[in-house]
């Protein structure tokens, strides 16, 4: 025994922890890929420098929803709508981070709304091919 060398093995972390920022990122890529609405980049500034995990955070659907009210006071942008139920949806569903965008969007409406979204939100996700 004398004389042998311990061996360490890295125990792998996987998944590693996704932190509230990079649900938004990654909503907003999926509500807006080609950067057509300043107000998903807005919303994706206000949660630029949330870096701690999601998983530990029990206010998410309250900070996406003070977010929502200071950017569209009337609730009128579909884009923003949707961003807000993608980020809260992957906040709790975050094996869904890679799903398709179509897919996302669909189980994001599903959840939020409960089936049944705004007519704005229904017109937006019918002009990008997603029926619920």
């Amino acid at each position: 025994m004398g004389g042998e060398a311990a061996i360490f093995v890295a125990v792998p972390t996987e998944p590693r922890p996704v932190s509230l920022a990079e649900i938004v990122r990654r909503a907003a890529e999926v509500v807006d890929p080609d950067d057509d609405d300043a107000a998903v980049g807005d919303f994706e500034l206000v949660f630029e420098d949330a870096d701690e995990p999601v998983r530990g955070l029990d206010d998410v659907e309250a900070r996406v929803a003070t977010a929502l009210a200071e950017l569209d006071p009337a609730l009128a942008n579909p884009w923003l709508s949707m961003l807000g139920a993608i980020t809260t949806y992957l906040s709790y569903r975050r094996d869904e981070l890679h799903a398709p965008p179509a897919e996302l969007m669909r189980l994001a409406a599903r959840a939020e709304w409960e089936g049944d979204p705004p007519s704005g939100v229904l017109d937006w996700l019918a002009d990008r091919g997603v029926e619920l």
